[in-house]
């Protein structure tokens, strides 16, 4: 019988997973206090990211009769979120662009795709490759993502929402790319839905999206905005006394 979502083995990773994860963040925040040291940790998670990311997308290049090569190209919204991620991490600078983008891409994507896998029956073992390494580059994923806001490696503000809007215009374009030349169907979603028989394709997606990340990019400067009143407030207390 293949692994059923919610399953012993399912719900087994997702325990074990989470609590190494907050062990390491942990530690992580303990010990990694210079920017040379969080930098350091950053990477090596980007690094685990990568591997596991591109174990995934060369499984699925010889799952077939024939070796699919194509294949190594993500066609999904994860998929490419975790290699652009780890990319982004590991040859970009602090705060850069791409970082602005796929934050909460990597976040909500790693987190819920772990959660609600619906890729776990397609081998009788769990720990088949392209499910253990789908399940891993999420987990990686979102891991990276809390550690990149953990050291604050990404400034979170509206003044770079262009960053989303061009990252999404790649991704379809990507999606088209891969629809029109190898006939993949579902690339990105933009013809079929991320789940069967619901209206989640990337075009109900992207504005639900935008929403949501409005709606962050609100709060996070309305957070901003009273901690640098509590700060200033602070400093004229501090120079009357």
């Amino acid at each position: 019988m293949p692994p059923k979502l919610f399953g012993v083995e399912h719900i087994l990773y997702i325990v074990i997973t989470t609590i190494l994860a907050i062990i390491g963040l942990y530690f992580a925040k303990k010990y990694a206090k210079t920017e040379k040291s969080q930098s350091v940790v950053l990477k090596i998670l980007a690094g685990f990211l990568f591997v596991a990311i591109m174990t995934n997308r060369l499984s699925q290049v010889f799952r077939y009769e024939t070796v699919r090569w194509y294949c190594i190209i993500p066609d999904s919204f994860c998929g490419m979120t975790s290699l652009v991620l780890a990319l982004a991490v590991l040859l970009g600078k602090k705060d850069n662009p791409v970082l602005h983008f796929v934050w909460l891409l990597g976040l909500f994507g790693g987190i819920s795709t772990v959660i609600y896998a619906t890729f776990l029956d397609q081998d009788m073992s769990f720990f088949y490759i392209p499910t253990i390494s789908g399940l891993l580059h999420h987990s990686f994923s979102a891991t990276l993502v809390v550690s990149v806001l953990m050291f604050k490696y990404v400034d979170i503000t509206y003044k770079k929402w262009y960053c989303t809007l061009f990252g999404f215009t790649c991704y379809l374009t990507v999606g088209a790319f891969l629809m029109h030349t190898f006939s993949m169907s579902d690339a990105f979603h933009i013809a079929e839905p991320l789940l069967p028989g619901t209206p989640l394709t990337a075009w109900v997606m992207a504005p639900m999206y935008a929403i949501a990340y409005a709606i962050i990019l609100f709060i996070v400067e309305i957070v901003k905005k009273k901690k640098r009143a509590f700060v200033k407030e602070n400093v004229l207390k501090n120079s009357e006394s």
